[in-house]
């Protein structure tokens, strides 16, 4: 007789920056450790092409289950001046009221994995007993920073602002963070934004662990912090358990991609530079405009992801990626098609990611630097040009060009708002021909080398795994470590 396999729900945030890594961590239970997950996808009213065929996939085991959440009407709370995360924040408030009845139907799974963003999970799953873990989707220098926050945020005054401390913030046994380098969401203390955030992670101590996707070798110094730092053991931090990099490991090709592969086939060796700003990045006109003059004048060649520019947020396709109706021609410089035919390939919107960093063509990426995309191109041994736009990414592009040493930024000049196409010029040419990119490459291809034994079998990341499996699987497997989080914060998702 079979014997019935154990069940987990996971709920990530909305946005394939969340999906994607929870999606994968999914299929890792199904596949290697013969759980049956329930995946919970928020709706949107915002179509999502590339979401609709991330859930469409034909890939997928028997055991992974696609539970859409009925849609709700957020028309009333939410509007198109909000930052991002507030608007996240509402919807999955919204759309939260019916997980209750959503886990009795589908029998109270064993555990549910949640993100840092639907944390009201929480209140549900105290009522169900059913523990709640968090799996931290940013680098694990975040995570510490995030828990210090709230300490942080007692101790300055009411009126003070993060972004006007005279010197860098240090989490305890952590590398300082420059204010510049400061994530988005907490720059305006003033602003609702802030305020979620903040109640997020004040959040993080009642989970019953923490899934990282990292690991040891790229981020140590945060790793010992968090786990041997006398600050987070006091707070108390829940076990962490490191298991990456979890990446895309498939995609579902479509017709452009197999251009795409194919003009990537006649090229040489490490000679092409791939320039995507991940799944919700847009740029300004001008900035646009400056990027591809600087790519035509470095003479390398390139594959690049165009989006339509929008002078406005940088993080304006969030919601929709893949569904924008997208011309390069109609704003590209004139005659830039022409001028690097050969050499140059602009694709609108989309391209098969992994495919891209895994070619032996490809020997740079230019890149928001969003954690997911980082990890593919570690895993790829692709060094970076870092160019972020919102959320944690300046701080993920400082600990990947100064502590891991396999990018480079690009400099914006005094009194400029810009990258100009001079230093977007400079730094093509030290990725790709320079000595500076030839160390960069060692370094990448060194974590490349030791991200895939971590996750071999027996590798730290994959043994971490499968103990966090164990743990599910005990018969007698029970958590009851709800505490109160006492935190000015934590009633915001009562006032809206």
């Amino acid at each position: 007789m079979e014997t019935t396999k154990p069940h987990i729900s996971i709920l990530p945030t909305p946005g394939l920056g969340h999906i994607i890594p929870l999606l994968e961590f999914a299929k890792k239970l199904v596949t290697y450790h013969g759980f049956r997950v329930s995946f919970l996808a928020i709706t949107t009213n915002e179509s999502s092409a590339a979401k609709e065929q991330l859930f469409q996939s034909p890939m997928f085991s028997p055991g992974l289950d696609i539970v859409q959440l009925p849609p709700v009407d957020v028309s009333a709370i939410i509007n198109d001046d909000m930052l991002i995360l507030t608007r996240i924040s509402l919807i999955i408030q919204e759309s939260l009221k019916c997980l209750k009845s959503l886990l009795i139907e589908l029998g109270k799974p064993k555990a549910l994995v949640i993100d840092l963003f639907t944390t009201q999970a929480f209140d549900v799953c105290e009522e169900l007993s059913i523990p709640v873990y968090s799996f931290f989707t940013s680098p694990i220098a975040l995570l510490t920073f995030s828990l210090y926050l709230p300490t942080l945020d007692r101790d300055l005054e009411s009126e003070s602002q993060f972004v006007d401390l005279p010197e860098p913030v240090t989490p305890p046994g952590c590398t300082p963070v420059r204010i510049e380098d400061l994530i988005e969401p907490i720059k305006d203390r003033k602003n609702d934004e802030s305020k979620w955030y903040l109640l997020h992670v004040s959040r993080l101590p009642l989970a019953a662990g923490i899934v990282l996707n990292s690991w040891e070798d790229l981020e140590p110094v945060a790793l010992k912090a968090l786990t041997e730092n006398s600050f987070y053991k006091q707070i108390p931090t829940p076990p962490v358990y490191p298991i990456g990099p979890l990446i895309k490991e498939e995609e579902s090709p479509i017709l452009s991609d197999s251009e795409t592969l194919a003009w990537l086939d006649k090229q040489p060796h490490d000679s092409v530079l791939y320039v995507a700003l991940g799944s919700g990045g847009t740029l300004t006109a001008e900035q646009f405009t400056e990027l591809a003059w600087g790519l035509e004048l470095s003479q390398q060649r390139f594959l690049m992801v165009a989006r339509k520019p929008i002078d406005g947020s940088a993080s304006a396709t969030f919601f929709n990626v893949g569904s924008d109706v997208n011309d390069p021609m109609a704003y590209l410089p004139e005659g830039f098609l022409e001028r690097t035919e050969g050499r140059g390939l602009v694709v609108p919107s989309w391209a098969p990611q992994i495919a891209v960093l895994k070619h032996p063509a490809t020997g740079g990426f230019l890149s928001h630097c969003g954690w997911n995309s980082a990890l593919e191109s570690l895993s790829c041994g692709v060094p970076m040009i870092a160019w972020p736009l919102y959320a944690e990414q300046r701080m993920n592009a400082t600990i990947l060009s100064e502590e891991v040493g396999v990018a480079i930024k690009p400099a914006v000049a005094e009194g400029k708002k810009i990258v100009e196409r001079g230093d977007i010029e400079r730094v093509v040419k030290v990725v790709m021909e320079g000595e500076e990119g030839k160390k960069m490459k060692e370094r990448a291809g060194k974590l490349k080398e030791s991200a895939s034994k971590a996750l071999d079998i027996n590798g730290p990341s994959y043994d971490s795994l499968a103990r966090l499996a164990q743990q599910w699987k005990a018969d007698d497997f029970i958590f009851t470590k709800y505490t109160q989080i006492n935190y000015s914060g934590a009633d915001m998702a009562h006032e809206n």
